[in-house]
């Protein structure tokens, strides 16, 4: 029977779906997997469902010829953590789970908006403190978001549904960053770069992680911000430079932050932990478990597929 590793705990229902059409075996662990790990899982299994932090790496590949696994099914819509081109080199192929995650994900970007506009973890603080002494009027003051630009970096799936969101539920302008022009069915206007962070009142971002997208935001960007805006990204943690970011808030060139991931997650710099004016979560993008359970399901339909002998769903 097929022989496949899931790396990371999963849905019940997940894991009893794959564990219907395979010789499963799941790792327990909820922490990457190692350099050894990860080679003995190309050598031992057919099939592997990785995860982001699986960095499946040219020099993890580089070991094989032909190894025994000849699928990986991300579980997750990234795949940077995977080195594609040196995976199909060796015939091995890659999937990923599109779709699934994008209402998730835009949810907790216009989350971030709001909170990082309204300062909504600084009055947390306060009142977990107990240091809240009532309400006056100069308490707190943050961004009203209705009617407020908003522009956004990347503009696919995530992108939109987050610019469809701040249209039609707060009046926003929304403006983009993208290699192409877009479509869609509310005002969005096309923007450079630069322009779009100097137009701004909050610039969110929505981009692939890649080389090519790795510190894309960075003093340049900080610097052509307007001093009231706020950064909020929800994409990938190094397209953002950290210790920039933390310039940028230290010198007030920026008002604030929303930060959903990281650019070494799960460690987070000092600095940016003492920071008042950022809202942290721990990348809790597509943490709902009808959302999981899709991305998962997805992911073993990406295994049938590929066992079966048909066109996987979702090759990248």
């Amino acid at each position: 029977m097929t022989r496949v590793l899931i790396t990371r705990p999963l849905p019940e229902r997940v894991v009893a779906r794959a564990a219907e059409h395979f010789d499963l075996e799941v790792r327990e662990r909820t922490q990457p997997m190692s350099e050894s790990e990860m080679r003995s899982a190309l050598a031992l299994f057919d099939g592997v469902l990785p995860t982001l932090g699986d960095r499946f790496s040219e020099a993890i590949f580089a070991e094989f010829d032909e190894p025994r696994c000849r699928i990986l099914a991300n579980f997750g819509v990234g795949y940077n953590h995977i080195d594609v081109a040196a995976a199909k080199a060796r015939d091995i192929t890659v999937t990923n789970t599109p779709g699934a995650v994008t209402d998730a994900t835009a949810d907790i970007g216009m989350m971030l908006i709001l909170m990082a506009c309204r300062r909504a973890s600084e009055g947390e603080r306060l009142v977990r403190a107990g240091r809240w002494e009532g309400w006056h009027p100069t308490q707190l003051l943050g961004l009203h978001v209705t009617g407020k630009r908003v522009g956004i970096v990347g503009f696919g799936r995530i992108g939109q549904a987050i610019g469809r969101r701040c249209h039609a539920g707060f009046g926003m302008e929304v403006g983009y960053f993208n290699r192409r022009a877009r479509e869609v069915d509310f005002p969005a206007v096309r923007h450079e770069l630069p322009d779009l962070a100097a137009w701004a009142d909050v610039l969110v971002v929505t981009l692939p992680g890649s080389a090519e997208t790795r510190h894309m935001i960075g003093a340049k960007i900080f610097e052509a911000m307007p001093p009231h805006a706020r950064l909020v990204n929800v994409a990938r943690g190094d397209i953002v430079d950290e210790a920039a970011l933390i310039h940028a808030l230290r010198t007030a060139e920026i008002a604030g932050a929303g930060l959903d991931v990281y650019e070494h997650e799960p460690q987070i710099p000092q600095d940016l932990l003492e920071l008042e004016q950022v809202s942290l979560l721990p990348h809790l993008g597509t943490a709902a478990l009808e959302v999981r359970e899709a991305m998962g399901q997805m992911a073993v339909d990406n295994l049938i597929a590929f066992f079966g002998g048909t066109p996987v769903p979702n090759p990248v």
